[in-house]
Formats: structure tokens, C-alpha cells, sequence
């Protein structure tokens, strides 16, 4: 057999199959065109899913009150505004005092020095205007200068308050704490795990810290990192001491129960220690409260009905 009868015999049997091979191709192009395109509808409906998403974000916009949603926005740029006619030098120590108050109201640095600001024009032109009319000047610019150091100074006193404020609440809740984290890890949980529980289990300063470090470290921050933050945060010497050692332990390698179950004896002893601290000073600070108001109130009830008689007395041998 020669070549070429066998090229005709080839062509002969591979033609039916060529054929329906092209016929499918063609049916299937067809088909494709006419049916509509899967990727659009993806799309469309990823679109439909942001609008969704757009009028429930402005839904609870719109529930949000008329002045945290159009008058504060404008009173914080005024605040930006007048802090900027003071020195910044004391910027970061006030933004770290902000912290440890647990940004109240969200306030930055700058917007606290433009609370001053305002406190002072407020609480100057207050005074200006009470005093002045028929007083002498004297009196006016005493006033007004009695008026400028409240505003200059309230809001520091606020923002103090504050911070002792918060720092008392972190120092009540830390051994409790210590001793739930210890309970947890002791049982077999990780640390982590353990802070979440404690958050879980109360709802204060301290646990709402604990569930924001955890949340840092989640996102990729590392342990001593968000512990060492949580601490900045907090500004208490004992949390701190704690973080410091706890830091230091995962350094070396130490077991982080036996460093927990360390620090919450150390803390339950120091509690203990502060208390007693408070019941000695407790007769001292009586002493002001009963000098002022109970000693007084008892003499006038016992002493009261001898008094009448008593003068009476004394006007008999006054007058013979």
C-alpha cells in the first residue's frame, strides 16, 4: 500500500469525525453568546450588597443624635481651632493624660487645649459681664482675672479627677483579675484565652483593657507589645510592675502560671495592706466632719433646754 491510498483512507475516516467535532464547537459558541454572562451577575449582585449595606450605614447615621451627628463635628473643628493659640509643648504628656482618662468624649490633645481655650473666654466674659455696672474697676478686672484662672484651670482639675478616677477602678479590679487569669490558665487555657474570659466574666475598666489588648494582638501585634500599651493606657505602678514581670517571664521562658499565681498573692496581699492603710486614716479624717457638724448639733440638743432656765438666772441676779 502506498502512501497515498493510505492518506485517502485516513481522510476518508477521520471526516464524519471532524465534522461533528466542529458542529459541537459551534453549538457550544452559540450558546455561550446567547446565555447571559456569569461574572455580570456576580457583580450586580456584590453592587446590590454594597447599596444594601450604604442605606444601613446611613440608617444608623440618621438614628444617631441631631448633635453628635451636625453639632459636633463643627465644636471639635472650633476647638482645633482655638487650641492652636497655645504652645504645644506639653502636647504628648496631655494626650497620654487623655489616655489614662479613657479619652473622654474622644478627645484628642489639641481638642483639650481648645476646651481651655473656650473655658477661659467663657468663663472671663461671664465674670466681665456680672461685674461690671456700678462696681469700680478694681473689682471688675479682680473678677475678670478670678474668672480667667477657673477656666484656665477646671478643665485640668476635670481631666486629674478623671485619671485618679480610673486608675482606682484598674487598682480594684487587678487582683480579681490576677486570680480569675490565674484559675484560667492553671486550668489549661492560653493566656489569651484566659483574657478573653475575664472580659467576659465583668465589665469594667480592667476587663474592657484586657478585651482591647487581646484585640491587638489578634491583628498581628505581639504580646508585649499590646500588654506593654494596655499599661500606658492604664498608668497604674502595679498593673505596670505586672506587665513588667509577666514581659520578662516569656522572655526567659519562665511558666506564666506560677508567675500569675505569684503576682495575684503579691496583689491580694497589697489590697489587704491598703485597706488597712484606709481604716487608720479613717479616725483622722473623722475628725473634721465631727468637729463641724455632729459635735456642734449634739451640744445644741443637750445643752439647749438648760439654756432658757440659765438665763433666766442670771437676770434674777441682775436685777434685785
Amino acid at each position: 500500500m502506498d502512501i497515498g491510498t493510505l492518506i485517502n483512507q485516513l481522510g476518508t475516516l477521520w471526516s464524519p469525525l471532524t465534522f461533528s467535532v466542529l458542529a459541537g464547537l459551534a453549538v457550544l459558541m452559540v450558546w455561550m453568546s446567547l446565555a447571559p454572562a456569569a461574572p455580570r451577575r456576580d457583580v450586580t449582585s456584590r453592587l446590590d450588597d454594597y447599596l444594601d449595606r450604604g442605606d444601613i450605614v446611613i440608617e444608623e447615621d440618621l438614628q444617631q443624635p441631631f448633635f453628635k451627628r451636625a453639632v459636633w463635628p463643627g465644636v471639635r473643628s472650633l476647638l482645633r481651632l482655638l487650641a492652636r493659640l497655645l504652645p504645644n509643648r506639653n502636647l504628648e504628656a496631655t494626650g497620654k493624660k487623655l489616655q489614662q482618662a479613657g479619652s473622654p468624649g474622644g478627645l484628642s490633645a489639641l481638642d483639650f487645649y481648645g476646651v481651655r481655650v473656650l473655658a477661659v473666654l467663657l468663663f472671663g466674659g461671664l465674670a466681665f459681664l456680672l461685674a461690671r455696672g456700678n462696681q469700680p474697676l478694681s473689682i471688675v478686672l479682680r473678677n475678670s482675672i478670678v474668672g480667667l484662672a477657673l477656666g484656665f484651670l477646671l478643665p485640668v482639675y476635670w481631666l486629674q479627677t478623671r485619671v485618679r478616677r480610673r486608675k482606682g477602678k484598674v487598682l480594684k479590679a487587678l487582683p480579681d483579675a490576677l486570680d480569675m487569669l490565674t484559675i484560667g490558665v492553671e486550668a489549661g487555657l492560653a493566656f489569651e484565652t484566659a483574657m478573653v474570659r475575664v472580659g467576659e466574666k465583668w465589665d469594667n475598666v480592667l476587663s474592657r483593657e484586657f478585651r482591647r489588648a487581646v484585640a491587638e494582638m489578634r491583628v498581628g501585634m505581639s504580646r508585649e507589645d499590646a500588654l506593654t500599651r494596655m499599661s500606658e493606657r492604664c498608668g497604674v505602678p502595679e498593673l505596670s510592675t505586672f506587665v513588667a514581670v509577666l514581659v520578662q517571664s516569656s522572655q526567659l521562658g519562665v511558666s506564666i502560671a506560677q508567675v500569675l499565681h505569684a503576682q495575684a498573692a503579691e496583689m491580694r496581699m497589697k489590697r489587704r495592706m491598703r485597706a488597712e492603710e484606709l481604716a487608720r486614716q479613717a479616725g483622722i479624717k473623722m475628725i473634721f466632719p465631727l468637729a463641724t457638724c455632729v459635735l456642734p448639733s449634739l451640744f445644741l440638743v443637750i445643752l439647749g433646754p438648760i439654756v432658757p432656765p440659765l438665763l433666766e438666772a442670771l437676770g434674777g441676779l441682775t436685777n434685785p
